[in-house]
């Protein structure tokens, strides 16, 4: 989980489907990205004496169990099912892998290609357009939806990670999905984290750190936190992108 500094915005609890037909086409991120904020009782240590800092007590504060979406037995089957189908470092077919990921709900296209040693946190809030390439080692840690499009190349050990927690109060879990456009390319150990949106056929440099933004069509960005280091991906040019 990586800290995340705002608590605004509406929740949403049924997230649009930002794909049309075989267009997957991402529309509507303004509500995509807002926040969904689970929070129980408070889970503030009592004020600390005067000069100390004061602890979030663990304890209390709340689960992550909120983000789950379906029964125990679900969780715990796929749990297994992830481990021997999908994260095994095995080289089995990559049909078999999506078949097992389709069975617990994932939304995945024709031609899509699952390298070994992926993993999945929940299998019905991954949404991934045909064609794509799934390298190995990649992360989805999915507590709320990610949206992949057509074409797109996510490349080995990146992580695209949905969650977070409430640092400031009583470490609530806080979600925004992620949305990567059709033809984009991460490449490889990257960091994905919630509220980005990686626009169409836009390329991130090698172990970046994207975070809540908006990367435009086209545009070539690196660093850790991600900036553009390029306006286009596909004008000559020394750029730096490893697979």
């Amino acid at each position: 989980m990586v800290a995340t500094k705002s608590r605004t915005g509406s929740a949403f609890r049924h997230p649009p489907r930002p794909f049309s037909g075989h267009k997957r086409q991402i529309t509507g991120l303004g509500t995509l990205i807002a926040p969904t904020i689970f929070k129980r009782e408070a889970a503030l240590e009592d004020e600390s004496p005067l000069g100390e800092v004061r602890v979030i007590r663990l304890a209390s504060a709340p689960g992550a169990r909120e983000s789950w979406d379906r029964p125990r037995v679900v969780i715990y089957l796929w749990a297994v099912c992830e481990l021997l189908f999908v994260a095994s470092a095995w080289q089995i077919s990559s049909r078999l892998r999506i078949a097992v990921l389709r069975a617990f709900g994932a939304d995945i296209e024709k031609g899509v290609v699952m390298r070994p040693r992926i993993r999945v946190r929940f299998p019905w809030k991954l949404h991934i357009g045909a064609d794509s390439w799934i390298g190995e080692g990649v992360w989805f840690h999915n507590q709320d939806h990610i949206y992949v499009g057509k074409d797109v190349v996510i490349s080995q050990e990146t992580m695209l990670t949905t969650g977070s927690h409430a640092y400031r109060t009583d470490m609530a879990l806080i979600t925004r999905p992620i949305a990567v456009e059709a033809g984009a390319w991460i490449t490889s150990r990257c960091m994905i984290l919630g509220g980005a949106r990686i626009g169409q056929s836009a390329l991130i440099e090698t172990m970046s750190l994207v975070t809540n933004v908006t990367i435009p069509p086209g545009e070539v960005w690196g660093g850790r936190p991600a900036r553009c280091t390029s306006p286009s991906r596909f004008q000559r040019g020394p750029i730096e992108a490893n697979d």
